[in-house]
């Protein structure tokens, strides 16, 4: 017999439901990647979901080894914790490098200057200073 067969009918529903709850968080995700056009834009389906979707799949994997083993196994929480603290930050950082990029190339169509934040100022070098402060 194996651990699956041994599970109880309310532990494998409560794992099922957040199986399927975090695969389909994680699959809308993919599709906004796949969907959007910028890059800007793309960055947001991944960055979101996989917090949500990746800690579905955790508790459910939690369930399932607290249940089947008689004993608490929180191993899971130390990967969330890890997921909850890294991904948003590598997400931002990720997000900053292309705006530098997009700014030193001064590519506004890209998407950096959209929300009125940045400029790219014409006839600025990379070693001019920055307006107002020479």
């Amino acid at each position: 017999m194996n651990g699956i067969a041994a599970l109880p009918a309310w532990a494998a529903v409560v794992v099922a439901a957040l199986l399927i709850l975090g695969a389909s968080i994680i699959l809308i995700g993919a599709l906004g990647l796949l969907r959007l056009r910028t890059f800007y834009q793309r960055i947001h389906g991944p960055a979101i979901t996989i917090t949500l979707g990746a800690g579905c799949i955790l508790l459910a994997s939690m369930v399932y080894f607290t249940v089947s083993q008689s004993r608490l196994v929180v191993h899971e929480v130390i990967i969330a914790a890890f997921l909850l603290m890294t991904a948003p930050v590598v997400s931002m950082l990720i997000m900053r490098a292309a705006v530098y990029r997009d700014l030193r190339a001064k590519q506004g169509d890209a998407g950096a200057t959209a929300g009125g934040v940045y400029t790219i100022v014409e006839g600025e070098t990379p070693d001019s200073p920055a307006p107002g402060k020479e």
